[in-house]
């Protein structure tokens, strides 16, 4: 789960991260309001959404003057930032953050994140900060410096000194880098965050450290442990069938094809979409129904699928191993005939009650096509798909 930049600096705020006075506003009289409070003459305007490259989007605004601070809000409420993090649907601004405006020397990336290789928090750092950090890492990988951090030790000083120096930073600046990575690393393991990032962490005009940007995301699996982080959810910077999917406790993720899978397993799912390309098609989702899948799961799963206008044909495939194929094929007919299913759908079940399972689909008169191994299945999905 992310958070917005705004939620997100309150936290850094809480661990002793320096950040820019801002208010969040959800009009543009809002805007004014906050920008008077805080005073100065230049503010930053900023929309809310979930994404990097808000700048070059359209999504970042300087401003001199209080009409300038409406406008700006009014040119961003109620419309869909597209950025290269969102795809062309973009996501809706809801809110924008209005913050005092800052004088920047110098711009530095700086972020934490799990090092999946290795098992351990990685801490990733490059002197060209700003905008353009996927392409210095793309293109100038040299740039980047990283280091990782012991479970059982912690961060240590020498490591944050050692980013530091690489980084240029004079004496008095490594001290001030070094708190600010201690009270980062503090912040992931005491929130469970999968990301913490700040882009631009910039050095000021009077050479201290601000971080004049900061991103958040936590472990979804953690948020029972953090209430007031899970009530900070934006659903409308999610995907919809994504967050109805997880009510149901289904592991869905939208994809950019037309052919539905429902399958039970991450690692027999993402077989399943492979197959589907490698036979000429294109997945439509990703959606894993566990292994405790019951009729009432399965008929929501369906439901999910058939939201997407995009989808032409519903592959379904089952292994039954702690779920039985019967409870499958139970839930699949009564998708069928309750959900109005209007597309192909091809069904391949193996395992435990696999014959009776195949035997209720055949007796039950629905437009349903058996597959018997998974490439048949795929065969015959493409093709469903390709003849609508």
């Amino acid at each position: 789960m992310n958070l917005h930049e705004y939620q997100s600096k309150k936290v850094f705020a809480r661990y002793g991260i320096p950040v820019p006075a801002g208010e969040v506003a959800d009009s543009p009289d809002a805007a004014v309001a906050a920008a008077k409070r805080l005073g100065g003459s230049v503010w930053v305007v900023k929309a809310q959404v979930h994404a990097g490259g808000r700048g070059k989007a359209g999504g970042v605004k300087v401003v001199k003057d209080l009409d300038a601070v409406k406008a700006a809000t009014a040119g961003m409420l109620g419309q869909r930032l597209v950025t290269k993090q969102t795809g062309a649907e973009g996501l809706p601004i809801g809110q924008v953050y209005v913050e005092t405006g800052s004088q920047i020397v110098r711009e530095i990336y700086l972020s934490l994140t799990l090092n999946r290789e290795k098992g351990r928090i990685a801490v990733v750092a490059s002197a060209a900060g700003g905008m353009d950090i996927e392409e210095v890492a793309a293109n100038e990988p040299e740039k980047i410096l990283t280091t990782t951090i012991h479970p059982a030790v912690g961060l240590e000083a020498y490591q944050a000194r050692e980013l530091a120096f690489g980084l240029g930073f004079d004496a008095a600046q490594m001290k001030q880098f070094t708190k600010i990575l201690q009270g980062l690393y503090k912040l992931y393991i005491d929130n469970d965050a999968s990301l913490v990032e700040v882009n631009p962490l910039i050095v000021t005009g009077d050479g201290s450290l601000m971080a004049l940007d900061a991103k958040i995301g936590i472990d979804p699996n953690a948020l029972f442990r953090h209430p007031d982080l899970a009530a900070q959810r934006d659903k409308t910077q999610e995907d919809p069938i994504e967050a109805r999917a997880a009510e149901h406790d289904l592991n869905y993720v939208s994809l950019d094809g037309d052919i539905a899978c429902m399958v039970n397993g991450a690692g027999l799912a993402m077989a399943t979409m492979d197959i589907i390309k490698l036979h000429g098609g294109k997945p439509a989702n990703f959606l894993d129904v566990g292994g405790g899948a019951t009729v009432e799961r399965v008929t929501a799963a369906f439901e999910l699928i058939l939201s997407n206008p995009k989808v032409r044909a519903i592959l379904v495939n089952i292994f039954g191993g702690i779920v039985r194929c019967d409870v499958i094929a139970e839930g699949v007919m009564t998708a069928v005939r309750n959900v109005g299913v209007k597309v192909p759908v091809v069904v391949r079940l193996e395992g435990t009650n696999a014959k009776e399972a195949r035997d209720m689909l055949a007796k039950s008169g629905l437009a349903v096509t058996p597959a018997a191994s998974l490439t048949d299945a795929a065969k015959k999905i493409v093709a469903a798909a390709n003849s609508r």
